[in-house]
């Protein structure tokens, strides 16, 4: 493979990369260098734009520890991660649809009873979120569970929160006997992605709108179903139409509602106005999603 030019570059390439020998690599990395080598050729970048590339993506992991993704986060704002969601996720249309991870998420939360309080000292306006987790077929599923986590009323993170000690707007919930989950928190708002970060000057840069609308994150499973990962976002936000990272979809969209202060469905005695919101997860049985992907 000698007398490389630009014209026979690709294809020495993917001669060699087409004699790995596993098979879903062999295909990973010709394609990837097909497709690397045609964005090349498109843009046709500079010697000092190429190195400003690498630089970039140097950066992007540098930022990155164990509460903080960002290549979760360049590969959210991209659209990338909702497509790759898309792709994996191929639901039957009555299940709940899925959405993208985001950056945020931390293992192994604490656990909570049904409507207890995961939001102690954390600012916003209270918001209790009450619904079911059922199958296909409208039965209840039972001891499913509900992780849950979410920005504050000032749109931060616990990731976000340096030197925090303990747990911070985050939890696992299971579902009753009648498949019914109680949530008690504060209502998120929206926020913009971080833009202390190469990827937050990248969005800066181009110009576009770097925010999230309101709203709280779920993993829901139960044994013998599919799992699905989600969001609901509360309806009326500014930026619903623009989220930085693709993931809205109407059938995720709650309403948020006011209530004036007395007893919440937690059974907690409310002295301040306070919201509630109702969400009922669908879930495919496993088999049928895998028969799906």
């Amino acid at each position: 493979m000698r007398n490389t030019t630009e014209q026979n570059i690709t294809n020495l390439a993917t001669e060699r990369y087409g004699k790995v020998p596993d098979p879903r690599l062999r295909q990973v990395v010709t394609s990837l260098v097909k497709h690397l080598h045609g964005f090349v050729r498109e843009v046709e970048p500079t010697e000092g734009e190429w190195l400003a590339g690498i630089q970039f993506l140097t950066a992007v992991g540098k930022m990155c520890d164990d509460k903080r993704q960002e290549f979760i986060l360049m590969s959210d704002v991209m659209g990338v991660s909702i497509l790759v969601d898309a792709i994996n996720h191929r639901l039957p249309d009555a299940a709940t649809p899925s959405t993208v991870m985001g950056p945020f998420h931390i293992h192994d939360s604490p656990d909570f009873d049904n409507g207890a309080n995961m939001a102690v000292g954390a600012p916003g306006v209270p918001l209790v979120l009450t619904g079911t987790v059922r199958s296909l077929d409208g039965q209840p599923i039972a001891n499913a569970i509900v992780d849950v986590w979410q920005p504050d009323g000032e749109g931060v993170y616990e990731a976000q929160k340096p030197g925090l000690d303990g747990s911070y707007l985050r939890g696992v919930y299971h579902t009753d006997k009648d498949g019914r989950y109680v949530i008690r928190t504060v209502a998120p708002i929206g926020y913009t992605i971080p833009l202390d970060g190469p990827v937050g000057d990248l969005v800066t840069r181009m110009a576009i709108s770097p925010y999230r609308p309101a709203h709280v994150h779920f993993d829901v499973s139960a044994d013998g179903y599919a799992s699905v990962i989600t969001h609901i976002f509360r309806n009326g936000d500014q930026y619903l139409d623009t989220d930085v990272v693709f993931a809205v979809k109407d059938r995720l969209v709650v309403d948020f509602v006011e209530q004036k202060p007395g007893t919440a469905p937690n059974g907690e005695r409310m002295t301040t106005p306070y919201l509630t919101a109702n969400f009922d997860f669908v879930l495919a049985p496993a088999r049928v999603a895998a028969m799906s992907a």
